[in-house]
Formats: structure tokens, sequence, C-alpha cells
């Protein structure tokens, strides 16, 4: 079991990685070199050999591999991505970047997606070196950039040039699982992922006519352009239930009490209650205009606008998607992806799954831990080009009232300090046994 001093750590690494600027504001804006240093001079200290791999100068990933003691085995892949999503300072209680840590919380950019888990490895690695424990399997450890965009310079870039740090490598775990979910009436839900939506970012171009605004014209660019985007917004996309989301559903019916009725899913939501939250995202595809750019002067009636659409498609659901795409936007608005990752789909009655539920109930006896699929995407996509089957495993023991899924991208991101040592309970438990 993990001693005192990697709960200590663990806090202490989530709070210094947190002061590592490393936004991401898109289009190569990021340098998580600093943080990439930090966190492979922490694994060198507990006996790994971490080597740092750049696409471009400053965004550095972190590989390590820890050998298991079983060759035969096959490995297991430990990743979390550095980089953060933007923060407006102005809207915090507390400085995004400060990694102030007060009454018991740990505040600043990057506490739950994802510095904390970056910081639970470290932790659960170090531990076993005063230990001198080593897993079953190898365990390959990456620190990635670029997350937060494309994945170009991290992931992305490791699977397909570096794909040799990965051998053995069949299954993954990463973010967004394994945390608790209150569903107010006193049941506590731990969710472990088990498949992603694609990822369809989409850029839409209308073209018409471009002329004076005080003229009658029938080839508005921007008229043609709001229909399409009014069309995408208000379509309701049909039923697609994938096996994952189907064992979810059952799961939560048994649960609940309720009849798990799959021909009226929309009812079997209802009766779930908040629980079911943690599934209406992932039973359907998705598509939500985001941006609009249209236009130069108001007397002048542009000749091409431009919006993005953030789309998302289920496993064997990308076919309806684009047709569906095709329809919407019409004859008069051609539509492109801007960025294009595929669905995942893993087994939620592997042995692998099965240590996760494990590990979480021995530190959460009066948890219930249940299969779901996660509405976006993470590096496991990119991973799965090696054939590496991903599952979010990010364990947080969470109190009431503690918005976890809202704190994603969102104001105040904070994470408690037993949250994190209830994280690197669950993790040393998992990868001892895994």
């Amino acid at each position: 079991m993990a001693d005192e001093r990697a709960l200590d750590e663990v806090v202490t690494f989530t709070s210094d990685l947190i002061r590592f600027d490393t936004t991401n504001r898109g289009g190569g804006d990021c340098q998580e070199r600093p943080a990439a240093e930090y966190a492979a001079a922490r694994l060198a200290e507990a006996g790994l050999e971490p080597v740092l791999l750049e696409r471009t100068p400053g965004r550095t990933n972190v590989v390590a591999r820890l050998e298991g003691t079983d060759p035969s085995a096959d490995a297991l892949l430990v990743h979390g991505h550095l980089d953060v999503v933007p923060a407006e300072a102005a809207d915090w209680s507390v400085h995004p970047f400060s990694g102030e840590v007060r009454d018991g919380v740990v505040w600043g950019r990057g506490a739950v997606d994802m510095k904390n888990m970056d910081a639970m490895i470290l932790a659960v690695v170090r531990a076993w070196a005063r230990e001198g424990v080593r897993p079953r399997r190898d365990v390959v450890i990456a620190f990635t950039a670029d997350e937060e965009a494309s994945a170009e310079d991290g992931s992305g870039f490791l699977a397909d040039r570096h794909a040799d740090l990965f051998e053995g490598c069949t299954e993954g775990i990463s973010e967004s699982g394994a945390f608790t979910f209150h569903d107010g009436s006193g049941r506590q839900i731990y969710p472990i992922a088990a498949g992603e939506r694609g990822t369809a970012w989409l850029k839409l171009t209308a073209r018409g006519r471009a002329g004076h605004g005080s003229k009658v014209n029938r080839e508005n660019a921007v008229t043609r352009l709001a229909a399409a985007i009014t069309r995408i917004g208000e379509h309701q996309w049909p039923l697609r239930l994938t096996p994952t989301v189907r064992a979810a559903l059952s799961e939560l019916a048994a649960l609940y009490g309720v009849q798990p009725d799959l021909s009226d899913v929309d009812a079997l939501l209802d009766k779930l209650g908040t629980a079911g939250k943690l599934v209406e995202a992932t039973v359907r595809n998705s598509a939500n205009p985001t941006m609009l750019d249209a236009g130069y002067k108001v007397n002048v009636i542009p000749g091409e606008a431009v919006a993005h659409v953030d789309g998302r498609y289920l496993s064997g659901a990308e076919d309806e998607f684009r047709a569906t795409m095709d329809r919407l936007t019409g004859p008069d608005v051609d539509w492109e992806f801007a960025h294009h990752e595929v669905a995942l789909q893993a087994p939620v009655d592997s042995p692998t799954f099965a240590l996760m539920r494990a590990a979480v109930e021995e530190f959460a006896p009066e948890g219930h831990v249940v299969p779901y699929c996660m509405s976006g995407g993470t590096d496991a996509k990119q991973f799965s080009r090696l054939g590496i089957t991903g599952y979010g495993f990010a364990p947080l023991k969470l109190p009431e009232g503690f918005d976890y899924q809202a704190l994603f991208h969102g104001v105040d991101e904070r994470v408690p300090v037993e949250a994190l040592h209830f994280g690197v309970r669950v993790l040393d438990r998992f990868l001892r046994t895994a």
C-alpha cells in the first residue's frame, strides 16, 4: 500500500505541476517542456530512465518503462497530458497557476484535467522504488503534450514516430474515470470509462454573391450559413446504443431497481434521475455550432461565411454522421473535418476492468462501480493506432456537492487533498494487481 510520503508527494506534485503555465491555446501556442522536465526528474529519482521527445521545440513528451516481473505478460500504458486549457485569472477566486493549497483543497488549472493524475502516477512509482516493488507486467508511463488541441505534438507524434517505446502494450489507462458521482439520494457511483465518442470538429464554408448591403441578394453567404447551422443545431439525432452504453444502462437500472427497457431509453434515463447524466450524452451522435466568422463591414454582403461545429459520433455511427452533415448543410454550404479522430470501444468484461472495479471497491466499499462512455475524447484515441485498448481510470473520492465534471475547463478548478490520497491508494492497488 502507498506510504505516507506518497500521500504528501501527490499533493506537492499536483501543486508544483499547476504552477507551470502549460496553457494550450491551439495552433501550437503552448510550452510543456518545463513541466515535462519536472516530471522526468521525479521519475529519474525513482530509478527510471525517462526520455524526452519533441516534434516541435518546447512541445515535450516524457516516456519511461518500468519492467515487470513477468516478461511474457502484455504491457500496460499509463498516460496523462501536461497541457491545460486557458484560464482567465480575473474570473478565478485564486490565481489559476498558483497551485495554492487552501483548506484541504489544491486550486488551479489542471487540478482535475489532468495534472492530478500525473501527480498520482509519479507518487505511486516513487513509492514503489522506496519499497522495491515491481509490477507483474511492464508499465509504460507517458506524459504527453498537446492533448487539449490536436495531439499532433503529443500522443499522435508518439504513436506515429515512436511506436517502439510502446512495444507490448495492449491496454492503457488515463483520465476521466473512477471519480465519485453523487446522485443526490445518498448513492455514490464510480463510473469507469470503457469507450469514447469519436471527434468530428468541422469547418463549414458558405459561398455566395458579394454585394451592397442595401440591395436584394438571394445568394447571401451569411444567410446560407445561418440556415445550415440552425438545421444542425436543431437536429434530433436518433438513438444509437454501443455495447458500453448498454452495459451502463443495464447496471444503473439494476442499481435503481427499474426495468432496463432499451426500447424507450429516454424514459429509462428519466427513471435513473441524476444518474442518467452519466449516459445521456452518449446515446446519440451530436453536433453543436460553436464559432462564426463572416463579413468585414456592415453595409457589405460578404462572398463567404465560415462556421465551426463540434461534432461527436458513437462507435459504428460515423457513416451516419457524415451522411447527416451532407444533408443538413445542403447544396450551398461545404463542410470538412478540421480535426477528426476515431470512436473507441473497450470491453467491460475484461480482467483489467474487473481489477479496476475491485481496486475502487476496496477503498470505497459504499460505492457502486459502473462502466460508461465518455462524451468527449482523450489521448487514448491516438494510442489506439498501436492496438492499445483504452480505459478512463483516474480515481478520486469526492465530497457531495463537488461537481467534478463542471470543473473540467471551468472556473476555480480544484481538487480535494483527500481525493488525491484516495487516488494514489486506488491506483497503487490496481497497478500492483494488473
